[in-house]
């Protein structure tokens, strides 16, 4: 372990890879609530947070469980696709609690163009939460649809055989999902999205005209 006078431990959070402290510093200066996506390896987390002294306070919350029970969602990654809904679903009950805005909290994730956590952001701006992001970082409408994943999925059932196409796709074919049919069930879904919360959205196109 490194010694001397000017070594300074790292908090705790820090060296647990948990809290990135200096820009969560700056994220408090905004004032604003933390629009706050996570990833595991199976599931997305996205939550709306008050920071407090005490302990943050969740102002909205959802992930892919609710998504899958309440959507009948059947994608079982925490793929693009998901990661827009899921977004999509916690923008949705921010509005209805009378929230408006937010500012991304990236927390220890890179910041890379395309990537899950902008996917995320993609999603609350589409339910009509405005949180701070260039268009430029969005993945394409196609990768969040996930037509790619569709179109990798028909590659190896072509070129590999049925075989290899069931055991790379185990999880998709378990939830009754083939993955080329992924871009028409995530339409399905995200329609059910917005039918769950028409008040939101009537409410929005009123605020247009």
């Amino acid at each position: 372990m490194a010694r001397g006078p000017r070594y300074r431990i790292k908090f705790r959070r820090r060296r647990l890879c948990l809290t990135d402290y200096r820009l969560r510093e700056g994220l408090l200066k905004s004032g604003l609530p933390l629009f706050t996506p996570r990833f595991s390896n199976y599931h997305v987390y996205v939550g709306i947070f008050k920071p407090r002294i005490e302990g943050d306070v969740v102002l909205a919350f959802a992930s892919t469980h609710e998504l899958r029970k309440r959507f009948a969602w059947k994608s079982p990654r925490p793929n693009l696709p998901s990661v827009y809904l899921t977004a999509k679903l916690c923008a949705y009950k921010a509005l209805t609690n009378g929230i408006r805005r937010a500012v991304l909290n990236i927390g220890l994730y890179r910041s890379t163009k395309g990537n899950r956590v902008y996917a995320a952001v993609k999603g609350a701006r589409d339910a009509g939460l405005d949180v701070l992001a260039s268009e430029e970082v969005f993945p394409s409408e196609d990768r969040i649809r996930g037509e790619h994943i569709a179109r990798y999925a028909s590659m190896i059932l072509e070129t590999r055989g049925e075989e290899v196409y069931q055991r790379m796709f185990s999880e998709y074919l378990r939830n009754g999902l083939r993955p080329e049919n992924l871009p028409t069930h995530f339409d399905e879904v995200n329609k059910r999205i917005d039918e769950a919360f028409k008040d939101i959205l009537e409410s929005r196109s009123k605020n247009v005209e």
